[in-house]
């Protein structure tokens, strides 16, 4: 595998996050994409079965329609790591046909407003989900991960592994929610608090 296709990242829940910008840009981080809205679809096939092995077939529409592929997460890890592999299309319907055409299904839409910082060796993403405020750092080894964090004064105990799906799935378990899509929308007519499945915040 290469080395190149792995995503090595940790999640951090936020209470406040124009703050947490001032903390990013007090520290020198600079702004490499500005706010910008994201629509997420995420494809199965009908048995589930990608699911059901932890992967991921995802299409995200920004601007620039990029078709993602993640493997499984590596058990035991301090951080996030799995296989990425990442391409860039240019007709973001086209290729939701295509994927339908062998057999994909979309399993869910999420939808985000993301802003992306760097710094050094790191890129930085600020994340507003319809159930929280997050902050996911994504460097090329949980070492530098983990000082970036200490720079942001972040409570590294606080950091979360799972992806968005888990713990939307998660929440959706605890609160009774028969959701399919993670929207703004669906959080507006349903409130519900992060917290109540253990994820507590990490810039308290």
């Amino acid at each position: 595998m290469n080395h190149n296709d792995m995503e090595i990242e940790a999640k951090f829940f936020l209470r406040d996050l124009s703050a947490f910008r001032r903390r990013l840009e007090n520290i020198g981080a600079v702004q490499v994409k500005p706010r910008h809205h994201e629509l997420n679809w995420r494809f199965d096939l009908p048995d589930g079965s990608l699911t059901r092995a932890h992967r991921v077939l995802r299409l995200r529409q920004d601007g620039r329609p990029l078709l993602t592929y993640k493997g499984a997460g590596q058990a035991g890890a301090e951080v996030a790591v799995r296989q990425e592999v990442e391409v860039e299309v240019s007709d973001a319907e086209a290729c939701r046909r295509l994927l339908e055409a062998l057999g994909y299904q979309v399993s869910m839409m999420y939808e985000k407003y993301r802003t992306t910082y760097r710094l050094g060796e790191a890129e930085i993403v600020l994340d507003e989900m319809p159930f929280g405020l997050f902050c996911e750092i994504e460097a090329p080894d949980a070492d530098t991960i983990h000082q970036m964090a200490r720079r942001l004064n972040l409570n590294w105990e606080a950091r979360i592994a799972m992806g968005y799906y888990t713990l939307f799935e998660q929440l959706k378990t605890v609160s009774g929610l028969s959701l399919r899509d993670l929207t703004f929308e669906n959080f507006r007519q349903n409130p519900v608090d992060l917290r109540i499945i253990g994820i507590t915040y990490a810039d308290a």
